[in-house]
């Protein structure tokens, strides 16, 4: 018998909604915490596991992206989606103080606040995808439409490929 994943409150936060999900827990290599390595670990494609980045726009102040986790973020593209000029990524050592959130586990949900979610659309694809649960190695697979409903957020071109 696998042995019981604990609850997250990003899964909290969807059982609170209604929102149908189910978690997944994989080990962890502190050596290589990509998305890559996630969907490697969960045994699929890279692009139905959904990494989350924390930026900062000129205008709006601190926001996540979803992108999947073989994908670059297209800051440009981030900066026209949120109605900023410019968007940069937050230094990780300022991660975990606004999100509550480390590296390997940041999820668009429940974090320290609610803090504007923009999920590239190529999430729409696929009837499930998965995104953090807030914990390094544990995982939320769910619809990419309940996860926009769940966090008020907005589907955008976000991802560039890497040699694309």
């Amino acid at each position: 018998m696998a042995p019981k994943i604990s609850k997250t409150n990003a899964a909290r936060q969807l059982e609170s909604l209604g929102i149908a999900h189910t978690l997944h827990q994989v080990a962890v290599d502190e050596n290589d915490l990509s998305g890559v390595a996630m969907a490697r670990q969960l045994e699929v494609a890279p692009d139905i596991v959904f990494k989350t980045l924390v930026a900062r726009g000129d205008k709006t102040g601190v926001l996540m992206a979803c992108i999947p986790a073989h994908a670059e973020l297209n800051l440009k593209a981030l900066a026209a989606a949120s109605g900023n000029k410019h968007v940069e990524m937050t230094p990780l050592k300022d991660v975990r103080p606004l999100t509550g959130y480390v590296r390997g586990g940041c999820s668009p949900l429940g974090g320290k606040k609610n803090y504007p979610v923009y999920l590239d659309a190529s999430a729409l694809a696929h009837p499930q995808i998965y995104i953090s649960a807030g914990l390094r190695g544990v995982q939320i697979l769910l619809n990419p439409e309940d996860l926009v409903r769940a966090v008020n957020g907005t589907v955008a071109e976000l991802a560039r490929n890497p040699g694309a």
